[in-house]
């Protein structure tokens, strides 16, 4: 992690070195020609011994979603740097100790940029590009003054997590190394004295400027002599003008001859390209010694007026400006978001908009990007599959799925992935059911007004749940659907005689039906046709007609009565009622006060004593032999012999032989 340190310092010593007349370089403690670096521990000229560097890689297998810590960073800690060893679908997050949320708290991601935390300021990067491999990273120069703890946002296979920070040592040096300064100037920001008096802070300072005089000052050549003096560092002064103004010394030295105004080089350019300014730096050094000494020592009066100068005047290279991304397309889960990119040059202090093939030498950034800003709601079942919806046959079950957020609430359907919503209701199979007819009542009109005519019933074959009878289905038994019926005779007289109507034209809400309409003569058991104008004295009937069997919807339909369930003393029989619709399937459209009967009493009499000691019952179910109809078999004959021999009294030929 400390590459880029280390280049950056190198960069920073490689310009000082440009800066300076000779090309002799600058070491971190200021001084022209020295060779102390940085080390990794933030010390100048250290050996990197004051420090711990702690560093390692999360790669734990995680099974469930949401937030799994990765490491902790403890108080003081500098250089922290967390990174995502590959892209992936996790997000990392930090929280304090206290329970803080810093960054991608409370399930909401946040974007990219700098949070501030712990007592320092953490970069969140996350690669955008669509073509990019790398993973998302905290960094964060520290040092942090209380405790933090790194989560990961599991959502996807852990592709590891390299963390890596330093711990200043008991031993270490502090790597805040004092500026070289003149005397009496304040030292972060202010006055050093420590409870001296001020002629005893004084008296410090000018045995320490001897000091440095005795270690030897580096020295840098100008064109105008040879003199030496003390360099400070570029990053000191200030692109813009610099003020005139001399800030008091804390006891007015003597002026003499011995000191006047040196230039020290320049301010740095305002800008590294497409015209800067920069200004002249005067300092106060002695005339023999060519040492850098405060401003007081020389007469403020003949010090020179800075003039501004022109820098940098070549123009700027093309650059991606890029935009703000957009708001995300989706509000949980992968999403795409987009962001405008211009190729734009500066050019006499303007960002100007130029054609696309200027930035060619440059990677164009991505326009578009996946995102998420939290993670979805996701499908929890709730119950257990319900019973079958039936005894038997082919039914359903159902159970109850719901879909649930991130923190346990029941959200809408919509929220969640409906492709991987688990199925609440399938087929259930109870194995095969008996069958029995369901009937219709009979016609209320006969089909004739006079004479013989027909009455009709419906008739169907379906499933019994309240038999228990093994049949396996209807037989041959079919029962009819038509009976005869018959309004008397009919009168010898010229009359219109209409046939019956035919079937109406829809099953159900409003059609038409026709019949026929001849002139007749009755007579008692023949009738005679006649032309039509014999009757044209009568009313014609109409030969068409409006019809309406019921509303489209449904009737009821019963099976026959079972078999009673006692031969005596008031037993019961039962049978099934369904409503069905046109089309043979359940429905709860008929009408409730209609329904037939399901259950009614039987056989109230008495029961008469055996007669014949040899015949009995050994059985208490015997009704189910014969309403199974087994008493032609000589076993279940001789079993049940009361029950058989009852029904086989009140049905002739109702045992039959086998």
């Amino acid at each position: 992690m400390f590459v880029s340190y280390l280049i950056l310092t190198l960069l920073h010593v490689q310009t000082a070195v440009l800066a300076r007349p000779g090309g002799e370089s600058i070491g971190c403690d200021d001084y022209l020609g020295s060779d102390k670096v940085v080390d990794k521990c933030g010390v100048c000229g250290g050996d990197n011994t004051g420090c711990q560097v702690v560093s390692g890689v999360f790669k734990h297998a995680l099974t469930s979603l949401g937030y799994h810590r990765v490491v902790e960073i403890p108080q003081g800690a500098t250089k922290i740097n967390i990174t995502e060893m590959h892209k992936s679908n996790n997000y990392l997050a930090l929280r304090s100790r206290s329970g803080r949320s810093i960054i991608n708290g409370n399930w909401a991601i946040d974007r990219p940029g700098k949070y501030e935390g712990g007592g320092t300021m953490f970069t969140y990067k996350r690669p955008n590009e669509i073509s990019s491999t790398a993973g998302e990273s905290f960094l964060a120069e520290g040092p942090t003054n209380e405790i933090l703890d790194v989560y990961m946002i599991h959502q996807q296979p852990n592709p590891g997590v390299h963390y890596e920070y330093v711990i200043m040592g008991t031993n270490a040096i502090s790597p805040q190394v004092p500026p070289h300064r003149r005397p009496g100037e304040p030292f972060n920001g202010q006055l050093v004295t420590e409870g001296r008096s001020q002629e005893e802070g004084e008296e410090k300072e000018r045995n320490e400027e001897k000091e440095d005089l005795h270690r030897g000052t580096p020295e840098i050549f100008t064109s105008e002599s040879t003199q030496t003096f003390s360099v400070r560092h570029p990053d000191r002064f200030s692109s813009h003008r610099p003020d005139n103004l001399v800030p008091p010394a804390p006891q007015p030295p003597r002026r003499s001859r011995d000191h006047n105004w040196k230039q020290l080089g320049t301010t740095e350019c305002s800008t590294t390209c497409g015209k800067g300014s920069q200004y002249p730096i005067f300092r106060c050094v002695h005339r023999s010694t060519h040492e850098e000494v405060p401003d007081g020592y020389c007469d403020s009066s003949m010090k020179p007026s800075p003039e501004e100068e022109p820098c940098n005047i070549f123009p700027c290279p093309a650059f991606w400006d890029i935009g703000e991304w957009s708001e995300c397309s989706k509000t949980c889960g992968l999403g795409m978001q987009h962001r405008q990119v211009l190729c734009r040059q500066v050019y006499a202090n303007r960002s100007l908009t130029v054609q696309p093939y200027r930035c060619q030498h440059l990677e164009k950034p991505e326009t578009t990007s996946t995102c998420q800003l939290k993670i979805c709601s996701e499908w929890q079942i709730r119950t257990d599959w319900t019973s079958c919806s039936v005894p038997c046959g082919v039914g359903q079950r159902t159970r109850d799925v719901k879909c649930v957020s991130n923190i346990g609430d029941v959200v809408d359907d919509e929220e969640c992935n409906m492709k991987l919503r688990p199925n609440d209701i399938e087929n259930c199979d109870m194995g095969p059911c008996a069958k029995s007819w369901f009937l219709t009542e009979w016609s209320e009109r006969c089909s004739a007004e006079c004479g013989a005519g027909v009455r009709t019933r419906s008739v169907v074959c379906m499933t019994n749940h309240v038999s228990s009878l093994p049949l396996e289905g209807c037989g041959n038994n079919r029962p009819a659907e038509a009976t005869p019926c018959d309004n008397g005779p009919c009168t010898g007289k010229v009359e219109w005689f209409a046939g019956s109507w035919s079937q109406c034209s829809v099953e159900c809400g409003s059609g038409t039906q026709q019949r026929e309409v001849i002139c007749v003569r009755k007579n008692a058991d023949t009738f005679e046709v006649l032309d039509p104008y014999e009757c044209s004295f009568l009313e014609r009937p109409p030969s068409q007609q409006s019809c309406h069997l019921k509303p489209c919807g449904a009737k009821w339909f019963n099976t026959e009565w079972s078999m009673c369930s006692k031969s005596c003393q008031s037993g019961f029989r039962v049978r099934e009622v369904r409503c069905l619709s046109d089309d043979m399937t359940l429905s709860n459209l008929c009408d409730p006060q209609l329904k037939p009967e399901e259950k009614e009493s039987c056989n109230p009499q008495d029961c008469v004593p055996e007669v014949d000691e040899n015949c009995k019952d050994r059985y208490y179910n015997c009704n189910v032999v014969v309403q199974a109809r087994l008493c032609v078999y000589n076993y279940y004959k001789t079993a049940c012999c009361a029950s058989c021999t009852r029904v086989a009294n009140r049905h002739p030929g109702f045992l039959g032989s086998r």
